[in-house]
């Protein structure tokens, strides 16, 4: 197979567990498209010892990548330096250069040889980020100079897009509007008729408890009900607002392809809760499509090998399965 169409996978983050659950994918997914990992090959070989997982590798030129014939019987890999000693250890700002390393080895493939695909693994967004982002789907927006972004939280049966992700609560009645809610609604509706071939019915949730307000200002009646009568005017299939506290009841849910929320934790926390790991986290609005597993780097059980890879084996098979 062709290197450009390969699937991206980014290590990170060094302290978390996310070769642990790279391990445990390769022995569960069968791709057609080659997956190639960006990551330091003296972190990979210590963690394969440690974690007694055994595969050969393939060092790949990052300069001759066109001329490659991949498969998946090695792992594929692009070596990026790590200069600092090797430990299952707390996560601190020493892992940021390496990560921004494997970050824009990556940007530089994907511009130079069009890749379509990536998987980037967990990072502690507090250490990495530094205030200067809200998350990586806005760290990787800026590095394309896109200004309209999704953060859309995927599983087959049902997914959730928040329209402010990485906001304390008390920010969020500021930061959301008419606009931003049709453009997320818009990028959803992209993303679905691209690639699933599915028109997809969306439902908006309101801000405020039963969709009501004491005060003057009402969110759901000045911004949220404007948004969904645009996009119904629009002949978008959408619906709205709904009360948060109910719209995720079996008989309510299932209804629709897509719950569109206020904020991370609204719609976050019962997703979770219904499809635990069974879930992926897509970023829309790029030139190429983004996925993470959705779950954080774990710090705690590294070196454990109890890690749960099913958010990362659904990224890699919803990629794989994308034209």
């Amino acid at each position: 197979m062709n290197f450009k169409n390969c699937i991206l996978v980014l290590a990170c983050e060094p302290n978390s567990v996310f070769l642990e659950i790279f391990f445990k994918s390769l022995k569960k997914v069968n791709t057609r498209n080659p997956l190639v990992l960006i990551g330091s090959l003296k972190i990979l070989k210590f963690q394969m010892k440690k974690l007694s997982f055994k595969k050969k590798i393939k060092i790949l030129d990052l300069n001759n990548l066109k001329n490659y014939k991949l498969n998946n019987s090695f792992i594929n890999l692009i070596n990026v330096d790590y200069n600092y000693k090797i430990t299952f250890g707390k996560i601190t700002k020493k892992s940021n250069n390496y990560i921004e390393k494997c970050f824009n080895t990556a940007f530089k493939i994907i511009r130079e040889n069009r890749i379509k695909k990536i998987i980037n693994g967990p990072i502690n967004k507090k250490t990495f980020l530094n205030k200067k982002f809200l998350g990586i789907t806005e760290y990787i927006s800026s590095k394309f100079s896109i200004k309209k972004n999704c953060m859309l939280i995927y599983n087959k049966n049902l997914s959730v897009c928040p329209i402010t992700t990485h906001l304390p609560l008390k920010d969020v009645s500021k930061k959301i509007s008419k606009q931003k809610i049709i453009e997320k609604a818009k990028l959803i509706y992209t993303f679905y008729e691209k690639n699933l071939d599915i028109r997809p019915r969306i439902a908006i949730l309101g801000l405020n408890p039963h969709c009501e307000s004491m005060d003057k200002f009402n969110e759901d009646q000045k911004i949220i009900k404007p948004a969904v009568n645009y996009l119904k005017r629009k002949k978008y299939n959408v619906s709205g607002p709904f009360s948060a506290d109910t719209m995720f009841l079996k008989d309510n849910r299932y209804k629709f392809d897509v719950i569109i929320g206020m904020y991370h934790d609204q719609v976050l926390t019962p997703l979770k809760t219904i499809f635990e790991y069974d879930a992926i986290n897509i970023t829309l609005g790029l030139p190429f499509l983004r996925i993470s597993p959705d779950h954080g780097p774990n710090e705690k059980m590294l070196g454990k090998n109890i890690s749960n890879p099913t958010s990362l084996i659904k990224a890699i098979n919803f990629l794989d399965k994308l034209d």
